[in-house]
């Protein structure tokens, strides 16, 4: 039996510079997941990052973010095993003139488990064998696509592709983890609203485990 556990990666790369990231796992015998982008921002938020040889000047603003760097990073990168980013301005824009600035990406690997995706206000329902229960990969509610779930629906609500609510995985591990089956509503009221006028999705990554190895997961994480 393999144990997984999860952790986020952050690479920072100098202006300029290639950003190539090769997911790899910790633990043998287990095939290479996907990318799943958690944050990213092209620009400065401290002094000391890529400030070698760079005079004072261009280092002095820490207020310096790229509005467009999770949605281009994630449209680059989610669910691919490795993908490539250019540090520059001419695919980010320039947030700052005359900053040095950096590209900054937090990313984590989802593990190969069963997908599950519902639209906004529909019910997913998870499900597991005899002598399994649910264990929650991931899960977001709002938009990281404009295709998905647009059957329908205006140009407008579709375009918000960097749409994600901070608390879907908590709110769906509380109610599936160690479950046989449950079920939650991709709506609002249930997640909070992470992108006023865009329409969302639940989106949902698990895998069906026998009590005993979730037990002894949960121990891992808490040592």
């Amino acid at each position: 039996v393999v144990f997984i556990k999860y952790m986020f990666n952050m690479f920072q790369f100098c202006h300029l510079s290639m950003n190539y990231i090769k997911i790899q796992l910790f633990y043998p015998h287990v095939e290479n997941g996907k990318i799943q982008i958690n944050a990213a921002n092209y620009g400065r938020t401290d002094k000391i990052t890529c400030s070698h040889g760079r005079p004072s000047e261009q280092l002095q603003n820490t207020n310096c973010y790229s509005p467009n760097a999770l949605s281009f990073v994630s449209k680059s990168c989610n669910g691919l095993e490795n993908c490539e980013v250019y540090a520059t301005h001419m695919i980010f824009t320039d947030p700052c003139f005359g900053t040095y600035k950096y590209l900054a990406i937090s990313y984590f690997c989802l593990p190969h488990g069963i997908r599950d995706l519902v639209c906004e206000h529909k019910t997913s329902a998870l499900t597991c064998g005899h002598g399994t229960v649910i264990h929650i990969h991931s899960a977001n509610y709002g938009r990281t696509d404009s295709s998905t779930c647009s059957t329908g629906r205006p140009p407008a609500q579709l375009a918000k592709t960097d749409c994600y609510s901070l608390n879907s995985h908590t709110t769906v591990a509380s109610r599936c983890e160690g479950k046989r089956s449950c079920s939650i509503l991709a709506s609002n009221s249930v997640f909070s609203d992470p992108c006023f006028g865009t329409f969302k999705y639940l989106y949902i990554s698990y895998s069906c485990v026998s009590g005993l190895v979730l037990l002894i997961n949960s121990l891992i994480r808490l040592d």
